[in-house]
C-alpha cells in the first residue's frame, strides 16, 4: 500500500484542528483554524499542549 505524504500531513492537520476546537479554540489571530497553514497550527497546538 502506498501512502502519500500529503495525506499523512493533512490527517495530522485535521487532528490538530479537532483537538484545538475541543479546547474551545476556534480562531488564531482572527483567522479560522482551517485557514492556517500547518506550521501555524503546529505552533499553536504545541503551545496549548504545554499549558
Amino acid at each position: 500500500m502506498i501512502t502519500r505524504k500529503d495525506s499523512k500531513m493533512e490527517e495530522k492537520r485535521e487532528i490538530m484542528i479537532e483537538d484545538l476546537v475541543n479546547k474551545g479554540i476556534f480562531k488564531i489571530d482572527g483567522r479560522q483554524l482551517y485557514q492556517l497553514n500547518f506550521y501555524e497550527l503546529m505552533k499553536e497546538y504545541t503551545t496549548e499542549e504545554e499549558q
